[in-house]
Order: C-alpha cells, then structure tokens, then sequence
C-alpha cells in the first residue's frame, strides 16, 4: 500500500481547520454587546486573535492526538523509540510563522489604534486644551497628549458633548461644563461624537466601559481623554480598572445612553433641579458665620425680620 505523502496530509488538515476555526473565530458571543462606533473596531481584531488561536489550538492539539495514536507503545515491542535529532526546516518553519502572526497583527492594531484617535488624541481644538500635561523639567516646558482623542475624520472638530470626569475613591464625578450639571453617572446621547476629559484627585483610575470596548486611566495632576459615539441606547456599567484601593471592587457607576430627545429632556430637568437647589448650602462651618448669617435660613419659622436680626447682632 502507497504511503500518503505529508504534503497531502498538511493540505487535508488546512482544509478542515481553516473553515472551523473561522466559523469559531467570527461566532464565539465571547463579547458584550456593540455599543459605540469604536466597538466594531475592537471586536474585528479581537475575532482574527480569536480565529488564529483556535487554529494553533487544533493544530497542536490534533498532532498531540495523533501522535499519541499513531506512536503509541505496541505490545511486545520492548525496543527504543528512533532517535530523533534537529530538523532545520521545522525550526524555520515554527519560527517563523508565530513572527509573521506577531507582525502582521502588530501592524493591525496600530492602525486600530490609529482610527480611534489613539496616535494622534490632541489634535482637535477641546483635545489641546484638554490633554495638554504641562511637565517642567526647570530648563523647557514639555507638552503631551494622553488619551484616546479624535479619530481620522473628527479631529480638528470639536466635540458635540463635553464631560468632565474625575475619579476619587472610590467614585466617578461626572460635570456637564456646557450646562453647569454636576452628577454621579454618566448621560449622553445616541450618535453624539462625546469627549470625556479625566482626571483623578487621588490615585491612578481606569475608566472602562465594556460595552463600548474602551478604557483609559485618569491619572493625578496629568489630564486624559477619551473620546466615543455611542450607537445603541441602553444603560452599561462604568468600571475602574485599576486596583485603586480597598473598595476598588465597589467603583462603579453607569453611562445611560438616549435618544436625542430623551437627553433634552434629561438635560432640562437637570438643570431646573440643580438651578432650585442653588441657594441649598450642604455644609459649612457655623464658627465662620454671622449672626445674621447663621439665623438666616430660620427667619421665617421664626417670625423675625432683618432689622430683627440686625438688632440680635448689636
């Protein structure tokens, strides 16, 4: 009987990994849902990784399995196995192969990189403004941007929405600079090309949201950026990603997703809300108040007038 040469065999075995490892590679529901222009990006790369990961998988796996097959001990045979030593076309091969895989996804990602404004983030007018980390080393002033900024197509244009986000332990601030809005999550509209300027007050945090495939720290005294369109309207945590003390695991807050009327309306209401609760003082030290400050917010429970309480003071 003919023996089937190895060549044959490696093409046969091409044949049927290729197709399976696509199909896995392309239908795996590994990944949240797509929820930004952004996510689409990530989740092409992450397939291909995915794709060539299940055909090493096989590969390697399916020769182990073979060769367990194929050399096993027979019985009766008590001899040594064939001494085997070096092949140089096997190195090369196995050597080479991984380093072209390295490369080219190398290469990928910069320009994945590139299209989400990762190379280039201060390159729009909020972006300067907004990343510029100011270092002095007492001889010259050196400016960089941090941040994934503006993509190809938006940068040199400003964003349709500003935010300002701190992080603190262990919470994200978030405060609408256009509006004068100040609250604890995080609201922007469907289709808006949104532009989040970091910031921490006390260690490094990351801000990461899963389901729009992007993260970046916020660091202390050096300002950050992180610039998105989200695409599908829905609610989806906001995580820190980096241990950032005790009750790292409880940092968590949320990015609510509109309708461009639905964040009108939020909008509106917010800031007729915040705008009553003006004059509302939180807290303040009593020792640093006037009598007439201090007595101020009880007039008229109590029936007094100013020139009542200007009378109290004297």
């Amino acid at each position: 009987m003919q023996k089937v040469p190895v060549s044959l065999w490696t093409l046969l075995a091409g044949m049927i990994i290729s197709p399976i490892s696509i199909w896995i590679g392309q239908n795996h529901h590994l990944l949240p849902v797509q929820a930004s222009q952004q996510a689409p990006l990530v989740d092409g790369f992450f397939n291909i990784m995915f794709t060539i990961a299940v055909a090493l998988f096989l590969v390697v796996e399916g020769t182990i399995l073979i060769f367990l097959f194929m050399y096993r001990r027979r019985p009766g045979d008590n001899g040594d196995g064939t001494p085997v030593e070096g092949n140089l076309a096997l190195e090369i091969f196995w050597t080479a192969v991984p380093t072209v895989i390295v490369i080219v996804l190398g290469i990928y990602s910069v320009d994945i990189y590139n299209k989400m404004g990762g190379l280039e983030p201060g390159s729009h007018p909020h972006g300067q403004m907004a990343m510029a980390a100011t270092m002095n080393d007492g001889s010259k002033t050196v400016t960089a941007g941090i941040g994934i900024g503006g993509s190809p197509q938006t940068q040199g244009k400003p964003a349709d929405l500003v935010v300002d986000v701190k992080g603190i332990q262990f919470a994200w601030l978030f405060n609408y600079p256009q509006t004068g809005i100040a609250a604890g999550e995080l609201h922007v509209p469907v289709g808006a090309d949104v532009q989040l300027n970091l910031s921490a007050d006390d260690v490094i945090h990351s801000f990461w949201v899963p389901q729009f495939r992007l993260k970046q720290d916020a660091l202390p005294g050096i300002p950050t950026e992180l610039r998105f369109v989200a695409t599908k309207p829905g609610t989806y945590p906001i995580v820190c990603a980096e241990l950032c003390g005790g009750y790292h695991g409880s940092m968590r807050s949320q990015v609510v997703v509109h309708t461009q009327e639905d964040f009108d309306s939020w909008l509106t209401e917010n800031q007729i809300a915040q705008k009553q609760g003006q004059p509302q003082i939180v807290a303040v030290n009593p020792a640093n108040l006037s009598t007439p400050e201090f007595l101020a917010p009880y007039v008229n429970e109590m029936g007094v007038n100013a020139a009542t309480l200007t009378q109290i003071k004297k």
